[in-house]
């Protein structure tokens, strides 16, 4: 089975590729931020919510974007120095991926425990504490002697970056209007995806300018930037919550090890699922029971139980993992169609595969603010529908159309992507109690990643298996395209079923609310 690491083999051609494009679109992306997206969503008109923000608001709202945009590009900028890394520690691929897969695991694995943990001691000063984590580990990462000392920062390092993705979604509604709270969202979303975009073409020209570990230190002024700012202008944390205060030790060490388990189970493997992969599986079962088992029974549980049995939310959790792991179909086949199915050279075909985050990039704030004026559950729907004709087009692509047949419907999955995130994180968000919206993000966030890290295993799986067990490295386009057309199809069957659950959710919400209110 495929595993999530080929993503991040920098040593095949694919991560350069990526580079390549990305160095094309970098300069307009920068030209965004230099625009002021922040100063658009605080003084969008008096149809999206009324009184702009205060300077205070924007400066916080500024905190969060830079936090999302740190957490973000951790992510990404770190894949193309692997092949560097493994030369300057003298180690093998398999041995560096480490400072890749330490970084996902502790994101995937503490982000509900420090969403909950927000809700209890502070969301401000939990904040502080993680964009101090994440920066300290930047410099112990950018100074590292030995390899093992790289991948425990880079585990620290990812420690922070949950704390700050948790954080930054939970205190939006505390600095914005409830009728803007698609717009900041967006304004995250698109924080999220400009990290995403640069990382790998911001991280090669370190390298080749700097060194490796510059890609590590060259967080260190934004996250003194982030800091100063959340400590000034965020508000202060209220008086703690005296009716639930003990922090769910056993449920969060069985989260952790549970979500570990899975996450390891579609990320090892060398590229085969075997006795070790499943059980890793098998683990994760036991642990999950384990965990519910536990939950019910504690006093101050990591999760109420009974929140899953909120419509909205649970429906929300279910679509995004569901559409975040239709998303990583475009990164897992989008380089071997483009390079072995439409014999682009690296440069031309990371241009392509640059598109959709510059889409994303470009969208998320006017998603969100279509959220704020139409509603969020239209909106979710739409950019459901948005995303299912884009992955149909492709089940049925001729490669007659050569590029501007993958471009367009990779740019209205991406257009639908961005309509579809925002508007369910602001129909999940809006309405949650305040004393559970940091475990609520957390739960939000570990969808999208469950959603990638399954999506990179079994989408690829798919089209390893639509190729006829050919190595889809040296493939002809005549293994490829078809192979490419089949990961789609399953993918359309994929949104089919997200977008039946939405309606469905969305119309049983409506009936029960109209039930209530005669």
């Amino acid at each position: 089975m495929w595993r999530l690491t080929h993503e991040y083999n920098a040593n095949d051609a694919y991560s350069a590729i990526y580079c390549e494009g990305l160095r094309f679109l970098q300069p307009h992306i920068r030209g965004d931020l230099k625009g002021s997206i922040v100063t658009e969503v605080a003084t969008d008109q008096q149809g999206n919510g009324g009184t702009p923000l205060s300077p205070t608001a924007r400066w916080a709202l500024s905190a969060l974007s830079i936090s999302m945009f740190l957490s973000s590009l951790g992510t990404s900028i770190a894949n193309v120095g692997l092949p560097t890394l493994a030369e300057a520690f003298d180690a093998s691929f398999q041995q560096v991926q480490w400072a890749v897969l330490a970084y996902l695991l502790s994101i995937t694995t503490l982000i509900v425990s420090v969403g909950r943990l927000g809700d209890m001691i502070g969301r401000r000063r939990l904040l502080l504490a993680g964009i101090g984590l994440f920066t300290a580990a930047s410099v112990a990462a950018g100074v590292a002697p030995a390899l093992w000392v790289l991948v425990a920062a880079r585990a620290m390092q990812g420690a922070g970056a949950a704390i700050m993705m948790a954080m930054t979604m939970a205190f939006v509604g505390e600095i914005v209007p409830k009728a803007k709270t698609g717009t900041a969202m967006g304004l995250l979303g698109t924080m999220s995806a400009i990290g995403t975009a640069v990382g790998p073409s911001l991280g090669g020209l370190l390298i080749a300018s700097c060194g490796w570990r510059a890609i590590f230190l060259v967080n260190l002024p934004l996250g003194i930037l982030a800091f100063f700012l959340a400590l000034t202008k965020l508000p202060n944390d209220g008086l703690p919550n005296k009716g639930r205060t003990s922090f769910d030790t056993a449920g969060t060490l069985l989260l952790a090890l549970t979500l570990a388990a899975y996450a390891l189970a579609m990320t090892t493997g060398g590229g085969s699922f075997g006795p070790q992969n499943m059980a890793l599986l098998v683990a994760a079962a036991v642990g999950l029971a384990t965990f519910v088992f536990v939950e019910m029974r504690v006093a101050s549980p990591l999760i109420r139980l009974a929140m899953l049995r909120e419509t909205s939310l649970i429906v929300g959790l279910a679509t995004s993992t569901m559409v975040s792991t239709v998303m990583m179909a475009t990164l897992v086949v989008g380089p071997f169609y483009l390079v072995r199915g439409l014999s682009l050279d690296a440069a031309a075909a990371g241009l392509v595969l640059s598109v959709g985050p510059f889409v994303a990039a470009l969208t998320a704030v006017p998603a969100g603010r279509i959220a704020d004026r139409l509603g969020a559950q239209r909106v979710l729907v739409a950019g459901l529908i948005f995303v299912l004709i884009g992955c149909l087009f492709l089940s049925i692509l001729p490669e007659t159309l050569g590029v501007p047949g993958y471009v367009v419907p990779i740019s209205v999955i991406t257009f639908g992507y961005s309509l579809f995130q925002t508007a369910n994180n602001t129909s999940v968000m809006s309405d949650v109690r305040a004393d559970q919206r940091g475990v609520v993000s957390g739960l939000l966030n570990l969808s999208r990643n469950l959603g990638l890290v399954t999506g990179a295993s079994v989408m690829g799986a798919v089209f390893s298996f639509a190729s006829g067990g050919a190595d889809v490295t040296t493939a002809t386009a005549v293994v490829v395209a078809p192979a490419m057309r089949t990961t789609f199809t399953i993918a359309t069957a994929l949104i089919s079923v997200a977008l039946a659950i939405a309606v469905a959710g969305h119309t049983f919400v409506t009936m029960r609310s109209a039930r209530d209110v005669s």
